[in-house]
């Protein structure tokens, strides 16, 4: 089922800061993500997951090491190849960082500006379709502050997975979330990678939801300690 590498990382190291500021967050990480896998990142706070996901999210550049998505490199990439590179990657935050001014529909439409094969009107079909696969036909119209907490996480992963993504990185999704909407929302998550074949990497402190997962890692200290099949 999971032949085909999203993401291979061979020996990746990575440093922030400068000069006599600068430390070692990441140190010789290797993984390798495959098609369709659902994979959740675990670790004490301040371990390097998010500086991981970043890297692996074309958010950061590549200082030292291989990191690989669909077998093209991220180190050295120009800024076009990475913006190409991030169309195809789908983010969820825990503060789903949607646009106060902008309704749902509007907010998840925005993910298919790049996308100049869209005609507005199928972007909006597009970005309505995927509000109405996770549960929002309703509120459509509706602005952030008029929603709760789990429909703003709904729309965040519609907005994700609107453009059709090969991986989806998820970034604490369920933190701000009550127990049973948490697994709602993963669940969600799970359902419809499942149908659209893009892998999911999820980074959290929740292990209500470690179920979900076709494999666990565990970092601690910028290092992968183990890699535990679910």
């Amino acid at each position: 089922m999971f032949d085909q590498p999203i993401i291979s990382i061979s020996n990746l190291n990575h440093c922030l800061g400068q000069r006599s500021l600068r430390k070692q967050i990441l140190f010789d990480i290797d993984l390798t993500i495959r098609s369709g896998e659902i994979v959740i990142m675990t670790g004490p706070s301040g371990s390097g997951k998010t500086t991981l996901l970043t890297l692996i999210g074309g958010l950061r550049s590549v200082q030292k090491g291989s990191l690989k998505f669909l077998g093209k490199e991220f180190r050295g990439a120009s800024q076009l190849q990475m913006v190409q590179f991030r169309r195809r990657i789908g983010y969820i935050f825990q503060a789903h960082n949607l646009l106060t001014f902008l309704t749902a529909r509007q907010n998840v439409q925005m993910s298919l500006e790049y996308y100049k094969h869209l005609s507005p009107k199928d972007a909006r079909s597009k970005s309505e379709a995927m509000l109405k696969a996770v549960g929002l036909g309703q509120h459509l119209n509706a602005y952030p502050h008029q929603l709760s907490g789990g429909q703003k996480q709904r729309v965040a992963i519609a907005r994700a997975l609107v453009g059709n993504p090969r991986l989806v990185l998820a970034d604490e999704p369920t933190a701000s979330l009550d127990s049973k909407t948490g697994r709602d929302v993963v669940h969600l998550m799970q359902q419809l990678s499942k149908e659209q074949g893009c892998s999911i990497l999820l980074v959290t402190h929740d292990n209500r939801i470690l179920d979900i997962a076709d494999r666990t890692l565990y970092m601690e200290d910028g290092r992968l300690r183990s890699q535990v099949l679910a």
